[in-house]
């Protein structure tokens, strides 16, 4: 039996496991030729409601982040623009306008992967949702399997490059 600090605790399982699901999300959009970033929104019960890859390149869509898209899949899932008591996974770190679509959505909490450190949303460039001033926070864990998120991202654009 595990002790102290070698024991995981059933949120940090639990994350560990919805990420590698969102991960599944950012592979398929690599295999589209779109960003990898993949995301995945669970309701209290671990229930998983939506989950997408970004696809703002084939659809010509500024907005076609995983989030949004994940975000109006569960909300068209749940007949509710509201979606409280939910987790999102994503993994990168989302950008100002997810971010601020997941405060319209209430949704709770926020894991994500890597940084994005020239344009993240709530730790590398801004704190939005974070920092008590607007009418609606989420508390936020980043850093989850942020290796191999990062990697993703990495591969990809090395790829594009060579190209």
């Amino acid at each position: 039996m595990e002790t102290g600090s070698e024991q995981q605790t059933w949120d940090e399982v639990r994350d560990l496991y919805f990420m590698e699901q969102a991960i599944v999300y950012a592979v398929q959009a690599a295999a589209m030729e779109e960003v990898p970033v993949g995301a995945l929104l669970v309701d209290r019960n671990g229930d998983i409601l939506a989950g997408a890859g970004n696809n703002c390149i084939q659809a010509n869509d500024p907005t076609g982040h995983a989030e949004m898209h994940t975000l109006r899949a569960a909300a068209e899932r749940l007949e509710n623009y509201r979606l409280p008591e939910t987790t999102m996974y994503i993994t990168l770190e989302p950008c100002p306008m997810c971010a601020a679509a997941m405060i319209q959505a209430r949704v709770e909490r926020i894991v994500f992967g890597a940084l994005d450190p020239k344009g993240g949303g709530l730790q590398s460039q801004y704190s939005i949702g974070c920092d008590g001033r607007l009418n609606h926070n989420f508390t936020v864990h980043g850093g989850v399997r942020a290796e191999e998120c990062a990697r993703l991202l990495k591969d990809f654009f090395r790829q594009k490059r060579k190209k």
